[in-house]
């Protein structure tokens, strides 16, 4: 689990900035924001990419968009925000543990990227 930026901050060897734990996942500020509001929302089970996940972790998969969801509520932007999962590094993934990007605060063009 501690082998990238993510399992660190999960394990609390790396200190965050914390809006969210529950059993099943972390949620925090992201260090280098693209949006006024840039949350992370991370699985605390290792999962390298979406493209990794099982059939075990549908839960676990639709848990981290409703935990988005909702903090996005907490943030007051419930109404428009973009979750962003990149899924390998031509993609846009510079971190190899599934993470949700919950961006709001400013508007988003399309397509995106």
């Amino acid at each position: 689990m501690t082998d990238t930026i993510f399992g660190k901050i999960i394990s609390g060897e790396i200190p965050a900035k914390i809006v969210y734990e529950d059993k099943q996942c972390l949620a925090f500020r992201d260090l280098n924001p693209q949006a006024p509001v840039h949350i992370l929302v991370v699985p605390k089970k290792s999962i390298v990419k979406v493209a990794d996940a099982t059939e075990s972790d549908k839960e676990l998969l639709g848990h981290l968009l409703f935990v988005a969801s909702n903090i996005a509520k907490d943030e007051g932007v419930g109404g428009a925000f973009r979750l962003v999962i990149n899924n390998g590094e031509t993609a846009g993934q510079s971190v190899f543990h599934l993470h949700v990007h919950l961006l709001a605060g400013r508007n988003f063009s399309w397509p995106p990227g």
